[in-house]
């Protein structure tokens, strides 16, 4: 049974940082490019950033040089990085597994999302 779980976010100032993991299991991880989708609360599914097989790495350009995707292979883990968090970066935040090695964003799994709220 394939499984994804996030975990990590939670209250945080704007201005601070926060990271995200996603655990999997039931799957050759090593194998899969892997995203983070986020929603923020009334507004549909936004792309955030993804890592491929080898490493390749993309970024949402509102996230580009704030956030960093990394994979631990060994670990099967998932992580996101994010640094100078801003309240429009408030969202319940989902990985996602792709369907194939590289970055398709087609996701054939999701995990259950972990909410962040950026707020003073």
């Amino acid at each position: 049974e394939v499984q994804l779980v996030e975990s990590g976010g939670g209250l945080v100032q704007p201005g601070g940082s926060l990271r995200l993991s996603c655990a999997v299991s039931g799957f050759t991880f090593d194998d899969y490019a892997m995203s983070w989708v986020r929603q923020a609360p009334g507004k549909g599914l936004e792309w955030v950033s993804a890592i491929t097989w080898n490493g390749g790495t993309y970024y949402a350009e509102s996230m580009k040089g704030r956030f960093t995707i990394s994979r631990d292979n060994a670990k099967n883990t998932l992580y996101l990085q994010m640094n100078s968090l801003k309240s429009e970066d408030t969202a319940v935040y989902y990985c996602a597994k792709d369907y194939g090695p590289h970055r398709y964003d087609a996701y054939d799994y999701w995990g259950q999302g972990t909410p962040v709220n950026v707020s003073s």
